[in-house]
């Protein structure tokens, strides 16, 4: 399948659609300007807002895998096995976002069962909350070997990307994660910290649309 600038542009503006779809999901869990206890405005949330929150992560997950294909693009040039390999860790990270968003419901509704009957809030999310965390683990090792190759290949200019992209690559906004949100409060920690990881993923596709959309793909 040949895929010329106009298509690349516009997977990479899906990607982007990806990330606000998903940020949306996070705050329909998350945000209450009256609160910044996560697992406490999970408990409060209405019915309706769980359950949209819960099918942002099918569509954001589509948007997400299109926007894939606009970042294979920046990679044709290099090793089928590099190209690939990148590919795949992409595709599997991104699928993970919507799995593990989705995965989020059960943190949720044991949210809301725990505050309508007074249970401890802590002990009642724990093993849901606990599940979550595994599904990230398994993710880490191939966000790493993603990290590596994508991060190699731009530096020696073996893709069509500008080096400064490296700056807008997942790794570095991950990497301060905890100095970010430490020195946030309130409803921008929420809305900043809440949905960070798909704040990176926005920056990242709004980055590479940008540094794509003249290249001849």
């Amino acid at each position: 399948m040949i895929i010329n600038n106009f298509w690349t542009r516009v997977l990479g503006i899906f990607g982007i659609l990806g990330g606000i779809t998903l940020l949306t999901g996070d705050m329909l869990f998350y945000y209450d300007p009256t609160n910044t206890n996560l697992f406490e405005n999970m408990g409060n949330a209405s019915d309706s807002r769980i359950i949209y929150s819960t099918v942002t992560a099918l569509l954001a997950s589509w948007f997400y895998i299109l926007g894939v294909i606009h970042v294979y693009q920046a990679f044709k040039p290099t090793k089928p096995l590099i190209k690939n390999t990148v590919l795949i860790c992409f595709a599997a990270i991104t699928i993970s976002y919507g799995v593990v968003h989705g995965a989020f419901v059960a943190i949720a509704t044991s949210s809301k069962l725990a505050i309508e009957n007074n249970l401890d809030l802590n002990d009642s999310v724990a093993l849901a909350n606990e599940a979550n965390n595994t599904l990230r683990l398994i993710v880490y090792p191939i966000f790493g070997l993603l990290s590596i190759l994508f991060i190699t290949q731009v530096w020696k200019k073996k893709t069509l990307y500008p080096r400064w992209i490296i700056l807008f690559f997942p790794l570095i906004p991950f990497l301060i994660q905890d100095f970010i949100c430490k020195n946030l409060s309130g409803n921008i920690w929420i809305i900043v910290c809440g949905g960070y990881l798909n704040h990176i993923l926005i920056i990242f596709f709004t980055a590479s649309t940008i540094a794509l959309w003249n290249k001849k793909t």
